[in-house]
């Protein structure tokens, strides 16, 4: 009896074979998950069945020692028999294993399937998978899609013996990545999706939730994160909303507002901020931490609307009323916006100004991590299959105030596809790229790159009929504020985005409560890649001028929590917090104008031995710097980002053979050419994104891939000043200031087995602080 072996390109660690039994006869199941076979799923016969029933079938993931094992086995039942205890010859050797079994063969996909047959995908058809996979192999599989360009949702389910991913692919992609890796123990059909618990009638709605908070853990501690949502208000009615937020803690930036939820968007939120999509929280098995809470501050009347002029006088109310409660670690959520603004091309106005004063905050050292959503797009705009051409029209540009320089602006994106009520069509938006919802940036140059980042915010639904349309399924479930009438309802666009990444900030400064609110953004901005799907959108060698195209609609990309809040052994993250002063008065002699004051220089830890153990291999550096500046809105500073911040902060790395001399030389210079606008040539450097993309707004963001052994010698990073309306002798009164600035810097070598993480760990250095006379710059 042979045992087919799979071939399987790449590195194949076993086979997926189907055993099949004799009619009437059981199959040894202990011997089919033991010695190198792990048996994942048993189908028995149906007495009375047909004839493909009349037989047990067992899957069986055998390692390659597993099926040397397993025909060892069979061999021995053809060739041996066991002996008796009085010496006399017993039955053939693994009788009971042998004779069971009438036939085994190479698994295909198809065997994994635990859904029904005739829901098996069709052969060409690229659809959504859920992918059950062994306990703690989720990490291994996603690298490995990711190399087969197989687009993985980043959400999961986690049961105590099984967790659950969805892949978007087709069967032949699918087979080329699961077989022979033996970490998917199973395939089916998206099983349950928003739609099936909007749906439910209230009484079964109250049975999930009673559910979910008997999962759910909330440790908050003595100082826990809040998330404070400038919107319509909190209800508290609601048993997953009760325990996040106090009674106390809920505000109105009028005071003769209710401080009830009366429109429902903002109890939307606040279930998005602290559970994330519900659909997912529901069906995992898994007890759900929670350690953040809420406030609500607010901004919108139950009836009527705000005057355009005081939207950014309301929202300082409403952050005021909350910050009389004390001082907290706050995210200030705000997931609406204004096209009276519109077009304004990147510029300020006055609520994005207000909103770049409010992150500044002239008192001291307080100053406010702020999210806003870029705004939804115009539905009925969308009369083409080619939705990125409405996206990336101006008539699509994001609103105010989402392009302040200080706060997250937060766009959408999708991993939504699929839904279960039959309807005729397909998902508008492809798996992994904009959500048709998402607004994006129209300017290239000298206003910050919006959206910061991209997070789930549904897509639409097209049956060939346009504008196409909303639906259930394709939106994130969260918590209905009229509850115990309903407890569940959707909520997709920028504000379910913007929700959710309020919620993963305040995780992320839950595990950091030391970190200043610059770090947290440059520490979450930079955990975001580009999906594969976007990066699609890129020529085969792309230049630094085709990634214009993916910052104004992803902005970074999607951001990895994991990736802010850990290093692992082959990557590490570096964190400055810091100050300086830019701009100091001329201390010459009849001098009246203000001059540059300082810089600062650091000698980065690189871990020599291990990346001069590298060699050759290539690894990436990340360097984020983030400032908040002080705004000047004046109608002039309109024309110039250098008259419209306080101060401009910039990083420079020194080149391979650069000494500090030369490095120092060249800061100079090219600070001379950035402020007459002379283009500057930062090819030597080999950044990715350059200078063009890099320089503006108070977040800066680039990185660069080189030989292992050309960094061991790029180990000294500057952060110096360039002009502001600080430094402006046009202004009176202007004094020299203390300025903070949080610096993130990343190395990867994930290609690589190598620890990088140690050898830093080890050698902490401490910055070389420089002061330069004024002049030099």
């Amino acid at each position: 009896m042979a045992v087919i072996k799979a071939s399987v390109s790449g590195e194949a660690k076993g086979s997926y074979i189907d055993i099949v039994s004799r009619p009437g006869e059981p199959l040894k199941l202990d011997s089919l998950n033991a010695s190198g076979l792990n048996l994942l799923s048993y189908r028995p016969a149906k007495p009375g069945g047909s004839t493909n029933d009349s037989a047990s079938r067992a899957l069986v993931f055998a390692s390659n020692d597993g099926l040397d094992n397993l025909g060892e086995k069979l061999t021995q039942f053809e060739t041996e028999n066991s002996t008796k205890k009085d010496g006399s010859v017993g039955r053939p050797k693994n009788a009971d294993l042998a004779q069971g079994i009438q036939a085994i063969t190479e698994a295909a996909l198809r065997s994994l399937w635990r859904s029904g047959e005739y829901r098996f995908p069709a052969a060409n058809a690229t659809v959504q998978w859920e992918v059950w996979l062994q306990p703690n192999s989720e990490a291994s599989f996603r690298a490995a899609a990711l190399q087969a360009n197989i687009h993985v949702g980043s959400d999961s389910l986690k049961f105590p013996e099984d967790t659950v991913v969805v892949a978007t692919c087709n069967q032949n992609q699918l087979a080329q990545l699961v077989l022979g890796r033996g970490e998917v123990k199973a395939l089916a059909v998206l099983a349950t999706l928003p739609a099936f618990f909007d749906d439910l009638a209230a009484e079964d709605q109250s049975v999930w939730v009673n559910s979910l908070t008997s999962n759910t853990l909330w440790q908050f501690g003595t100082d826990p994160t809040y998330v404070t949502l400038l919107d319509t208000g909190v209800s508290r009615s609601h048993p997953l909303i009760a325990p996040v937020i106090d009674a106390a803690d809920r505000h109105a930036a009028i005071p003769d507002w209710s401080l009830e939820d009366n429109r429902g968007h903002g109890t939307q939120m606040a279930g998005l901020a602290v559970y994330g999509d519900l659909n997912i929280a529901l069906q995992s098995g898994i007890p759900i931490q929670v350690g953040h809470r809420l406030e609500s501050a607010k901004i919108i009347p139950d009836a009527g609307y705000n005057e355009h002029h005081l939207l950014g006088k309301i929202t300082e109310q409403a952050i005021e009323f909350a910050e009389a409660g004390g001082a907290r670690r706050r995210v200030f959520s705000l997931a609406s916006t204004t096209s009276e603004d519109t077009p304004h091309d990147g510029a300020p106005t006055s609520w994005s100004a207000a909103t770049d004063q409010t992150c500044f905050c002239k008192s001291g050292d307080h100053k406010r991590l702020f999210v806003i959503s870029t705004g939804n797009s115009v539905q009925s705009n969308f009369a083409t299959t080619e939705y990125l051409q409405v996206s990336d029209s101006a008539q699509n540009e994001l609103e105010a105030p989402a392009q302040a320089w200080n706060a997250i602006a937060v766009g959408a994106f999708t991993e939504k596809a699929t839904v279960t009520d039959g309807s005729p069509g397909a998902a508008y938006a492809p798996v992994g790229d904009l959500s048709p919802s998402s607004r994006t940036s129209s300017w290239s140059t000298t206003w910050p790159l919006k959206p910061d980042v991209v997070l789930e915010g549904g897509n639409w639904w097209h049956s060939g009929v346009f504008p196409p349309m909303k639906h259930a399924d394709l939106e994130l479930l969260t918590t209905h504020h009229t509850y115990p009438q309903r407890a569940f309802c959707t909520a997709g666009q920028t504000s379910a985005a913007t929700a959710l990444v309020s919620g993963q900030l305040a995780k992320l400064w839950n595990a950091y409560p030391n970190l200043w609110p610059e770090t947290i953004r440059a520490l979450y901005v930079a955990s975001a890649r580009w999906t594969n799907q976007m990066l699609s959108h890129l020529p085969a060698t792309p230049l630094k001028g085709s990634y214009e195209k993916l910052f104004r609609r992803y902005g970074y990309g999607v951001p990895d929590l994991q990736r802010a809040m850990k290093s692992a052994s082959n990557s590490l993250t570096l964190i400055v917090q810091d100050k300086i002063v830019p701009y100091v008065k001329s201390n010459k002699e009849g001098a009246k104008n203000i001059v540059y004051n300082e810089l600062k220089l650091f000698e980065l830890p690189w871990p020599q031995a291990a990346l001069s153990q590298l060699g050759n291999t290539q690894v990436t550096l990340r360097v984020s710097l983030s400032t908040f500046i002080e705004p000047n809105p004046a109608e002039a500073s309109r024309g110039g980002k250098y008259l419209y911040a306080s101060h401009n902060l910039r990083f420079k790395l020194n080149r391979a053979n650069e000494d500090s001399a030369q490095f120092m030389s060249r800061i100079s210079a090219e600070t001379t050419q950035e402020e007459s606008e002379q283009p500057i040539d930062d090819s030597p450097d080999g950044w990715r994104f350059g200078v063009k993309k890099r320089d503006v707004g108070s977040l800066h963001i680039d990185e660069l891939t080189c030989l292992a052994s050309d960094l061991a010698r790029r180990n000294i990073i500057a952060v110096h000043p360039i002009a502001g309306w600080w430094k402006s002798e046009n202004v009176s009164g202007v004094e020299p200031r203390e300025v903070r600035f949080a610096m993130v810097v990343e190395i990867n070598a994930e290609s690589v087995e190598t620890d990088i993480y140690t050898e830093v760990r080890n050698k902490i250095a401490v910055p070389i602080e420089v002061s330069v006379n004024e002049g030099t710059l």
